[in-house]
């Protein structure tokens, strides 16, 4: 493994050495503890606004003995029209790698192949790897592991956690669920390149919870998409996480959220409070999946 570039790219046998070593790191950690990135510097390329991804990544890229270089784009060259491209070969001329967080999949993927380093996703429109690993390292923990699971997806079927949970799935194996109304179900394109799969798309919500072990939610208005709020609010609503739902889920099912939530809307205050420890796991989880990816590239 190279970079991360998203769940797509990685094999079975991928994701499940990064969970297995996020587990160690997890057990392990301790500022006192191995520094395999000691002497490295890490930019980090940061378009979109965030509080998970910038925290977790700083201090995990100090823990591990790296210097984290926070860029950003307004302040670099990248916000004034420089290309991708000519940033990715200064940059390699100078640090040990690169993580961005930004809009267009294309522009990590520049990145990676100009610059010459390990790149990370840590989110676009298109993925979110690094919380996916997040996510399955948690369920790891809570349930014992994926296999012969169902994980069901609420709300924006077709928006970067529900494109990652689709390729974790034909990774692995387990079978998803994603519940959306018709115009936000994946995209044509997405189902033909993602092919033969144990996902499941459908407009029904309650018969989508029967049965399943993982209930999953995203924010429904992803920066970017704040002018479609109204219609969003309205077409999803039937997609909430709610107490009706959970109730048709499995008994000991968990309720995860990659956060930044917003209550009453993909998600009730009742329902999130009520399963705040597994989701705040789950955040916490950002830090050692990070980790686990970081000590592989820093190795490749």
């Amino acid at each position: 493994m190279k970079h991360l570039l998203g769940i797509e790219d990685l094999t079975k046998e991928d994701i499940e050495s990064l969970i297995g070593s996020a587990m160690e790191l997890k057990a392990a950690r301790s500022l006192d503890g191995d520094k395999p990135l000691f002497g490295q510097t890490w930019a980090m390329i940061f378009t979109k606004s965030s509080t998970r991804t910038r925290v977790s990544f700083e201090v995990g890229l100090n823990e591990l003995g790296a210097r984290p270089l926070f860029l950003n784009a307004n302040d670099i060259q990248i916000g004034r029209g420089e290309p991708i491209k000519d940033t990715a070969r200064v940059l390699g001329r100078m640090v040990h790698g690169i993580i961005i967080r930004t809009f267009d999949q294309e522009d990590v993927e520049q990145l990676a192949n100009y610059s010459g380093l390990p790149t990370i996703n840590a989110l676009t429109d298109e993925e979110h790897p690094c919380q996916i690993l997040a996510d399955l390292l948690t369920i790891k923990e809570r349930l014992g592991g994926w296999e012969r699971k169902k994980v069901v997806f609420f709300g924006d079927g077709d928006c970067n956690m529900a494109r990652s949970w689709a390729w974790a799935s034909k990774r692995l194996g387990f079978e998803l669920v994603i519940a959306a109304p018709e115009e936000f179900q994946l995209d044509a394109d997405f189902r033909d390149r993602l092919g033969d799969s144990p996902v499941t798309i459908t407009d029904d919500a309650e018969a989508a919870a029967a049965g399943a072990d993982v209930l999953y939610t995203d924010t429904w208005i992803s920066m970017g998409k704040e002018e479609e709020a109204a219609d969003r609010l309205r077409v999803l609503a039937p997609f909430q996480i709610n107490s009706d739902i959970v109730a048709k889920a499995n008994p000991g099912a968990i309720v995860q959220h990659c956060l930044p939530a917003y209550r009453g809307k993909e998600i009730t205050e009742e329902i999130l409070e009520s399963h705040a420890d597994a989701i705040f796991q789950e955040a916490e989880n950002r830090l050692h999946a990070q980790n686990a990816v970081l000590v592989a590239l820093a190795g490749a």
